[in-house]
């Protein structure tokens, strides 16, 4: 009976001792990572799309044991309302937590440029899964701290420059705005240009953020015999420029060909049924409409799980989710090869990372010593608003 006894009260010991040790890994320390994006602008939704992204791929990858033999991978989100001011200060305030291994950007090209020199004093990994301006990336720092997946401003402006050949609009007028990002968009478009195009640039005019009206700029581009109109906006002026233009005769309106911020808010709404009375084209790289692959219907039921989110049609601003998903799944197949948080350690296992099968396509290297740039040309695509204010890639657009 004694024996008996001492071989329960063994066996107590060792479960407990067991679940503690569970316990223990349970209770590692988390490997951070943070967004400081917009959220505070008033009519943006990219923000809260890339917060989605990074959440709904941080759940899959912590269900999976998270990183560096089981600590979880946990977001710290900031503020910066499109601020430079406030995104430096944003970063200065998360530099303090330890093991911060990246922080993840919102898409307002000038915010993030203007803290460049910051993220690479403090080697600190930059994840863009929005920002397009070309100098993020091509910013002379060695070594290069920026990582994107996203497009960027070459293609984008080579993208709707080709979709204006293709309709036969050879004519082109430009309003970009008054920003870093309207001068990354000057460069792309001069260099596409220059590489013997068929196109005329009839003028370029520039407007500041917030200017009204609009309208006088692009009938000045008509007047000039543009046929078509390339647009470099956010949501707001997008908006603007289509409410004001959907009033004319069809003889005074030209088509809009325009870069993909406008998508980075609701923009359907800001326009209303302007919207469906305006030539209006997009560029982007991912759609969840008509989408078939299972890891795309795998993120539409997370996010109707965790956000409510009931149909791909009403997804806003699914580039930045879809880029961000995939930036965090590259993010944690890094830390796998890093095996530390040290992030120049890190920042060179990204560069090594292999063959991931994304949300947006399979990457057989993402990025490399000589390319920070995960997607390419050929990723993107030219996409329409149907009547029910779904974007949509124009080959889907059957309704």
């Amino acid at each position: 009976m004694g024996d008996l006894r001492w071989w329960m009260a063994l066996s107590g010991l060792l479960l407990v001792v067991l679940f503690a040790r569970l316990s223990l890994a349970s209770e590692q320390p988390p490997v951070f990572i943070g967004l400081d994006a917009e959220f505070g602008h008033r009519t943006s939704t990219s923000a809260q799309a890339i917060q989605q992204g990074i959440e709904i791929a941080l759940d899959e990858i912590n269900a999976a044991g998270g990183v560096l033999g089981g600590r979880p991978l946990k977001l710290l989100i900031r503020d910066n309302r499109s601020i430079p001011a406030r995104a430096r200060a944003n970063l200065l305030q998360l530099l303090q937590v330890p093991d911060l291994v990246a922080v993840f950007c919102g898409k307002f090209s000038p915010t993030v440029l203007e803290v460049l020199p910051l993220i690479h004093a403090h080697r600190l990994i930059l994840l863009n899964p929005w920002a397009a301006a070309d100098d993020i990336i091509d910013n002379g720092y060695d070594p290069n701290y920026a990582f994107r997946l996203s497009l960027r401003d070459q293609w984008a402006m080579a993208s709707l420059l080709g979709h204006a050949e293709k309709r036969g609009l050879q004519r082109v007028g430009f309003l970009l705005p008054n920003t870093s990002w309207g001068r990354s968009n000057q460069r792309a478009l001069e260099a596409h240009l220059a590489g013997g195009a068929r196109l005329f640039n009839v003028g370029i005019h520039w407007y500041n953020w917030g200017e009204k009206p609009l309208l006088p700029k692009y009938q000045r581009l008509v007047q000039a015999g543009a046929e078509a109109v390339v647009l470099v906006a956010n949501e707001g002026e997008g908006a603007q420029l289509i409410r004001e233009l959907a009033p004319l005769p069809p003889r005074e309106q030209r088509p809009i060909l325009a870069h993909w911020g406008v998508t980075g808010g609701d923009l359907a709404t800001l326009a209303g049924e302007a919207l469906h009375r305006v030539d209006f084209s997009v560029v982007q790289t991912f759609s969840f409409v008509g989408n078939p692959s299972p890891r795309a219907k795998r993120v539409l039921t997370a996010l109707e799980t965790r956000y409510g989110v009931r149909n791909p049609e009403r997804v806003l601003s699914p580039v930045g989710l879809a880029h961000a998903y995939d930036l965090t799944h590259i993010l944690a197949r890094a830390l796998h090869l890093a095996g530390t948080t040290d992030r120049p350690k890190v920042r060179a296992a990204l560069e090594a990372v292999r063959d991931y099968d994304g949300l947006i396509k399979r990457y057989a290297r993402p990025f490399s010593p000589v390319r920070h740039e995960a997607l390419a040309p050929e990723d993107l695509f030219i996409a329409r608003y149907r009547e029910d204010g779904t974007l949509v890639p124009l080959e889907r657009d059957t309704k």
